[in-house]
């Protein structure tokens, strides 16, 4: 095993982990360190549920997770954060980077959260959602990680101790010897870590060149598109051929969405408008035990065709969710319920899921008990299909913003 990836979410892990395969490297998700990787990995991806953790907990998570990855030969490491940049004022990307670095005994690593083929791109350290500033997005109003600063460099600097630099275009899009230079320059100038400017895939690839070498990178996928390249000209693995054939399965489907990022709001409203069964799951009516799973199974039963199960809803009325219930209380509640319905779900037959969230993928996958996922096709860029390993179970776990409007019907179009 050559790359061992830190995901600090369920849909970040199989998100870069399309990003790797798609390149000829052989990769796997864990989603527990159990059992050893797969012999003929060239990287393993370990999906952590810790983006909301406190600090000091996703930190334990994530040296957890590095020591089972050194401890079977990875050579090089990747700490795996949203596209977004999304944490609370105090972490965890910080802590994180951080501890991570200093397991390593390493001094510097970049910071790159760039996903151009999303929108998501980086200039003079400020991160832009399509058109729009990071604080001027969507994001600004997410229920568990509200962004309201796109100023990358301010924002890791909060949840630093050390200092945080810039690598700006002007130098990226030089190319890889001018990154070098400037990562040498910053690491002399005692600089932890530098955010890295891209706007376009051309630039992903000059980074990842450029830091190749690095103990530690840290970025969204983006990054990662470049590094089999980077590892391949180095003689350190041997891209694959041809992927392993993808089984194609005719079993039920069901789609479940507990993100309410306005990109899964579309989805929700698109599959709805097209006259396609839905069942709203709401956390006022589930704390006060008006309804449950077994319910919204019931209703399941007697659908002719693949069912949506949607707690998606506008900010107002999370807002309002949250007030009743607690944050953490009404995120629980969607969770467990939505888990329970995935568990009955399979129970009944059904073998594809499509997942929005990245909490609620995390719940679902570790309901389900899917310990090892087998990354196939891309869906879209940063949505690839996965298979839990030796079970005719096919997942797609979706990052909340990413996909376009009918994506949860192309995607169940897509599996077979």
């Amino acid at each position: 095993m050559l790359l061992g990836v830190i995901a600090d979410d369920f849909t970040g892990a199989t998100d870069i982990a399309g990003m790797l395969a798609q390149s000829g490297m052989r990769v796997t998700i864990r989603t527990h360190l159990r059992h050893p990787p797969a012999s003929d990995s060239d990287a393993a991806v370990i999906a952590l549920k810790s983006r909301t953790s406190p600090p000091q907990q996703a930190v334990r998570d994530a040296l957890a997770a590095l020591e089972w990855l050194q401890s079977h030969g990875a050579r090089r490491y990747y700490f795996k954060y949203c596209s977004t940049f999304d944490s609370s004022p105090r972490g965890n990307i910080g802590p994180v980077a951080e501890a991570l670095l200093r397991a390593l005994d390493a001094d510097f690593a970049i910071a790159c959260p760039a996903l151009p083929d999303n929108g998501r791109t980086v200039y003079q350290g400020h991160l832009f959602v399509g058109g729009e500033l990071l604080s001027d997005s969507g994001m600004r109003n997410h229920p568990l990680t509200p962004m309201r600063d796109a100023n990358l460099v301010r924002v890791l600097q909060a949840q630093s101790r050390g200092k945080v630099g810039l690598l700006n275009r002007a130098t990226v899009s030089q190319g890889a010897a001018a990154i070098r230079a400037e990562c040498a320059r910053l690491r002399d100038g005692q600089y932890r870590f530098a955010i890295a400017d891209a706007l376009d895939n051309a630039d992903l690839f000059a980074l990842a060149e450029a830091c190749a070498e690095h103990p530690l990178l840290t970025g969204g996928s983006g990054l990662a598109l470049g590094l089999p390249a980077a590892y391949a000209a180095r003689r350190w693995f041997q891209p694959a051929v041809s992927a392993d054939p993808w089984p194609p399965t005719d079993g039920a489907a069901a789609v479940l969405a507990g993100s309410c990022s306005q990109a899964t709001q579309r989805q929700v409203r698109h599959w709805i408008a097209a006259g396609r069964p839905a069942w709203r799951l709401d956390p006022l009516r589930l704390a006060a035990g008006q309804t449950d799973a077994g319910e919204a199974l019931s209703w399941a039963a007697a659908q002719r065709q693949p069912a949506l199960f949607y707690a998606s809803a506008p900010p107002e009325d999370v807002v309002a969710a949250q007030q009743a219930l607690g944050a953490e209380r009404a995120g629980q509640l969607v969770e467990d319920c939505l888990a329970d319905i995935a568990r009955g779900l399979t129970a009944a037959g059904a073998r594809r899921l499509v997942v929005a969230g990245g909490e609620t993928s995390g719940a679902v996958v570790q309901a389900l008990d899917a310990g090892t996922l087998r990354v196939g096709p891309a869906i879209c860029p940063g949505v690839p299909w996965t298979q839990a390993e030796g079970r005719p179970l096919w997942l797609a776990l979706k990052s909340g913003n990413f996909g376009a409007d009918d994506f949860f019907s192309a995607a169940l179009g897509s599996s077979h």
